[in-house]
């Protein structure tokens, strides 16, 4: 299959490096110094010998998505923030059966895909990987998880689809741990539902889980904050499974107490953040469902001021 990689950041670059090694045709959108070093060195991968070990895959790198023309599927990993400067500029990857598969945060990727490009051109996914960018054109992959859970966003039905069907014999043969399944929206809230919380309350407070986790009183809090989630989602119709407080609470007790969101680590560096899509979200949602999100309006608003990062 011919991929294109819209964002060859730590979750692009990796499932797009996995791709290219087993062999298939793939090129990264991407800018900057890690755009230079990938072209002038390939994109490294630097991974435990228990997972997928060290590798280099040498790839067509390109600023401008014409250059690249049209591909199978558009694999969209880039920030949320950067959506409405880069939609525009997909068009050249989209031939006539051109799927998208967004891996982004938040639940409003497949919406605003649908409204650019139409909804039958949308697959939604989620994934479940802990790499950041170590160098420019390094990528370092933490762990042995690499899952992408993926299927139809608009279209829940009894079985796959066969475009669905077709995308995970070739995720399982370049060893990416792949979930196809018939309601993809349902698990993208399911993932929402801890992750717009965890990002918040680390970011808020500048701390890894751990602390935070560690807290009585802030746990609390942000199981609290939890439940408001799953209000929202339930209000919206979105069918969440029951248990889901219980489940956060079992994985969020099991999870290195060092982990930091994507959130906290790029406002650490001084870099946009995603408040937008993860609490900015949940706030908007649940204003439009007659929900209320107290706690997590409280962090929306002290976290939104960095929203443009250092430079803002």
């Amino acid at each position: 299959m011919k991929f294109a990689v819209v964002g060859a950041g730590a979750v692009g670059g990796f499932y797009g490096a996995m791709l290219a090694k087993a062999g298939h045709d793939v090129a990264f959108v991407a800018r900057g110094a890690h755009r230079d070093a990938i072209v002038a060195n390939g994109l490294k991968i630097l991974s435990a010998p228990d997972s997928v070990g060290e590798f280099t895959v040498k790839c067509q790198v390109e600023s401008d998505p014409a250059k690249i023309g049209p591909v199978d599927l558009v694999i969209l990993a880039i920030k949320t923030y950067s959506n409405a400067e880069t939609f525009p500029t997909l068009k050249p990857l989209l031939g006539p059966k051109t799927s998208i598969l967004t891996l982004q945060n938040g639940v409003d990727s497949a919406d605003e895909l649908a409204a650019a490009f139409g909804k039958e051109r949308v697959i939604g996914g989620a994934t479940y990987i802990a790499a950041g960018i170590e160098a420019p054109g390094v990528i370092r992959h933490t762990g042995t998880h690499r899952r992408i859970v993926y299927g139809e966003y608009f279209d829940a039905r009894s079985e796959l689809s066969p475009r669905v069907a077709a995308l995970k014999p070739v995720f399982e043969a370049a060893d990416i741990q792949t979930e196809a399944v018939t309601d993809l929206q349902t698990r993208v809230w399911e993932k929402f539902i801890y992750l717009a919380p965890m990002a918040a309350f680390t970011g808020a407070s500048r701390l890894p889980i751990g602390p935070v986790w560690g807290d009585e009183f802030i746990r609390e809090m942000f199981l609290s904050a939890v439940d408001e989630v799953e209000r929202v989602a339930r209000a919206s119709g979105v069918k969440i499974e029951p248990g889901v407080r219980n489940r956060i609470t079992s994985y969020t007790a099991g999870v290195p107490k060092t982990m930091r969101s994507s959130l906290l680590i790029d406002l650490s560096q001084g870099k946009k953040i995603e408040v937008e899509a993860l609490q900015g979200s949940v706030v908007r949602r649940g204003a439009a469902v007659g929900v209320p999100t107290p706690i997590m309006s409280a962090l929306y608003a002290v976290l939104k001021p960095h929203a443009k990062g250092a430079a803002g």
